[in-house]
């Protein structure tokens, strides 16, 4: 069902690739997003970033602010989107109770992952719920993977 070479069917679209390395994630989830046709279009073409973006309380819903995804080139002028406006995520009310609560009492930050289209081509979204890092847990983080790398590397030449 490909459209063409340039167009992203199934598989990520965006990585947050500095979530892992800013936060100690506790816990995964799955969310639905709340998209426009111009939106899907873009995210398509692969031109999105959640690099900045975080999830957090609206009116009692969850959102997701200071997403990137592009103007799509082929919409009519005043059919477009706005390319960092706030958008709903899709999950369950007890879901959403619990991680809004964790937010506001624990102090915890709902970090997106990556944003990619499931098999059945529906946008989603995966939420780290996460714990800031401060600076010597990033370098005691940075030291421990590459000791791992270097014991790796050493088994493999004794191998």
């Amino acid at each position: 069902m490909s459209r063409g070479n340039d167009l992203i069917s199934h598989g990520r679209v965006a990585e947050n690739r500095r979530a892992r390395h800013d936060y100690d994630i506790e816990e995964t989830l799955e969310a639905g997003i709340m998209l426009t046709g111009t939106e899907v279009k873009s995210l398509r073409s692969g031109r999105a970033n959640i690099a900045d973006s975080y999830a957090g309380p609206k009116n009692g819903e969850l959102h997701l602010f200071n997403a990137y995804i592009a103007e799509w080139q082929q919409a009519m002028k005043g059919m477009g989107h706005e390319t960092r406006r706030a958008r709903k995520l899709l999950v369950h009310n007890r879901q959403a109770r619990e991680l809004i609560n964790a937010i506001t009492r624990d102090g915890m930050t709902l970090v997106p992952l990556y944003l990619y289209f499931n098999d059945r081509g529906i946008a989603k979204l995966t939420l780290g719920l996460a714990k800031g890092r401060k600076t010597h847990d990033k370098r005691h983080a940075i030291k421990e993977r590459e000791w791992n790398r270097d014991k790796a590397r050493l088994l493999r030449a004794k191998g």
